[in-house]
């Protein structure tokens, strides 16, 4: 060692000379890709010679085999390595295949990205959102979204798989090494330069025949001419009429003329208008009368009702409740077809707004007047129970498809009306008498127990403080259930009303079947309301016993406890 101790000594010059060119040779450096030259296989591993390493690197076949080198494992072959680590804690190097060919492919996406170039690929699978794409030069993978595979929406793409096909780069990430691509812009491009072409022979004032509509927007609807160029029509294109979205005059498949109104070479868009190939029909709306019947072609059917025209260019709303007279939830799609004409009435014109509407149902004849002629309140008529719920009976009447409404306190003048309810069901025929006809709110009602004896003119003869005999039915807290003698209807006798006495004031004194007297305390013939009282009778007799009698001692046999100190009042009177 002492020879290179002194530099400038001859001898240690063309050492160090000697060394510097050997070096020079030989760039090695972590982190950059090498060529290394395949000196030895094994069933498992590659060993590759790389001229200014210490030792042999050593590369796993299977990592070859997977980036499709494999073409290229013969011994005397060259591959390109990424240099990890020229030596690792076991002294020993590390390289990678397949990382230097992602670095590699990764400076190509870079390079086409920059120049804005198209790259070769194909797609391999489909994933979350669209596909991944394999580029054909490196075999780096790639995203592309699914709104980018087409210019229009594909069911099936089947036949784009593993076939090899042009991409244009659109986003790069060299952060994360993430590429995503469109197939849709290299579609378009090529679109573009022949819809520029087919723009060229549209003009303002050309009329398109049978251009078909598309798709609708909420702006407009779209139309495809020739099979070659897609339209516009805006909402306000669309008719004289007021529009709140396209779907409410055009069918997807329908087919309509044209107008075009303007032509945008720049943005290759044309715009078109339906309702200028028409005179406006509001310029002459005088013409129609409120209140009189027109013809009108049904052109939409919605659910909430149909769009018809008057005449070419005025639209007029034919809603739901004005379809029918008798059916509640009448539907347009049962009623009619596409094509129909069909008698209407006007109901409104408003010019601002630009708004017409219409009735079909007031151009026919109203069945609720037909049978306010034929049956007239007071009227005895037979209908049939078509509905039920918990408080009525809904009567179909004489087949004029028009319901009657019957109440459950209709039904019966004896019982509770909700109980006589549970007795009829659908089906059964009744007999009714028409209680109130309403032909503009469409209502009849009717009743059933005003075709029976009223029990309740039992008391028509009879008048407030008058003394009637009753036969306990039943007795409850609240008092006693009873019957008038002669009278089918019950009446209760509130506690209250037993007896002067509170004492003598109880239900339970009475067991039930017994006949008793008691006094008509009111009647209410408007209410059909008779209220009974046996205190009453006793204050009634009571007061009778004053009068007739006089003296102290003429009360001693009556029946009422404190007869005797009554009198003693009105004799000190």
């Amino acid at each position: 060692m002492e020879i290179y101790k002194d530099l400038s000594n001859p001898k240690s010059k063309e050492f160090e000379k000697l060394l510097n060119t050997q070096l020079s040779k030989i760039s090695i450096e972590e982190g950059k890709i090498i060529e290394g030259k395949i000196n030895k296989i094994t069933e498992k591993f590659v060993f590759l010679l790389i001229d200014g390493l210490k030792s042999e690197p050593v590369v796993d076949i299977n990592e070859l085999k997977s980036i499709g080198l494999s073409g290229n494992i013969k011994v005397g072959e060259t591959i390109p390595v990424l240099l990890e680590k020229i030596e690792d804690k076991n002294g020993e190097v590390v390289v990678s295949a397949s990382k230097a060919q992602k670095i590699k492919g990764w400076d190509k996406l870079v390079e086409a990205y920059e120049k804005k170039e198209p790259i070769m690929g194909k797609i391999t699978s489909k994933c979350k959102g669209g596909c991944i794409v394999e580029h054909l030069d490196t075999g780096s993978l790639m995203f592309l979204p699914g709104s980018q595979i087409s210019d229009k929406p594909l069911k099936d793409i089947s036949h784009l798989m593993n076939e090899p096909q042009k991409f244009a780069l659109i986003k790069l990430d060299k952060v994360r090494g993430n590429a995503c691509v469109s197939r849709r812009e290299i579609i378009s491009s090529f679109k573009k330069e022949d819809k520029a072409k087919i723009i060229e022979k549209y003009k303002v004032g050309d009329i398109i025949k049978n251009a078909e509509v598309k798709g609708y927007s909420s702006f407009g609807c779209f139309f495809n001419v020739n099979n070659e160029l897609d339209v516009l029509v805006h909402l306000q294109e669309i008719s004289y009429s007021r529009v709140n979205h396209p779907d409410e005059v055009f069918n997807i498949g329908e087919k309509h003329d044209l107008k075009v109104i303007n032509v945008d070479k720049e943005k290759l868009q044309v715009g078109c208008s339906v309702k200028q190939l028409s005179p406006d029909p509001f310029e002459h709306i005088e013409n129609y009368e409120l209140k009189k019947i027109y013809k009108a072609k049904v052109v939409k059917i919605m659910d909430f009702g149909a769009f018809c025209e008057l005449e070419p260019g005025l639209t007029t709303l034919l809603h739901s409740s004005e379809l029918s007279w008798t059916k509640k939830n009448a539907s347009a799609k049962k009623m009619f077809k596409i094509g129909d004409e069909i008698n209407c009435v006007i109901t409104e014109i408003d010019k601002e707004k630009r708004r017409v509407a219409i009735s079909h149902r007031l151009a026919q004849e109203n069945p609720f007047e037909i049978f306010e002629k034929k049956f007239p309140a007071g009227t005895l008529v037979e209908g049939v129970v078509v509905n039920k719920n918990d408080y009525s009976l809904f009567l179909n009447m004489e087949n004029l498809e028009i319901d009657a409404f019957l109440h459950c306190n209709d039904l019966t003048y004896l019982n509770n009306g909700e109980e006589e309810l549970q007795k009829y069901k659908k089906g059964d025929r009744l007999k009714v008498k028409v209680l109130e006809i309403k032909p503009t709110d469409q209502k009849i009602r009717v009743g059933l127990r005003q075709t029976q004896p009223d029990p309740f003119d039992w008391f028509k003869d009879k008048k407030v403080n008058q003394v009637i005999t009753v036969k306990i039915i039943s007795t409850d807290n609240k008092g006693l259930i009873v019957r008038p003698e002669g009278c089918d209807m019950d009446f209760i006798i509130k506690k209250s009303q037993i007896a002067i006495s509170s004492a003598d004031a109880r239900p339970s004194r009475f067991t039930g079947g017994e006949r008793i007297d008691c006094a008509i305390s009111e009647i209410d013939f408007d209410k059909r309301k008779v209220s009974l009282s046996i205190r009453l009778l006793e204050e009634l007799e009571k007061k009778e016993a004053l009068e007739k009698y006089g003296a102290e001692d003429s009360g001693k046999n009556l029946p009422f406890s404190s007869l005797s100190k009554d009198l003693n009042k009105k004799s000190d009177k």
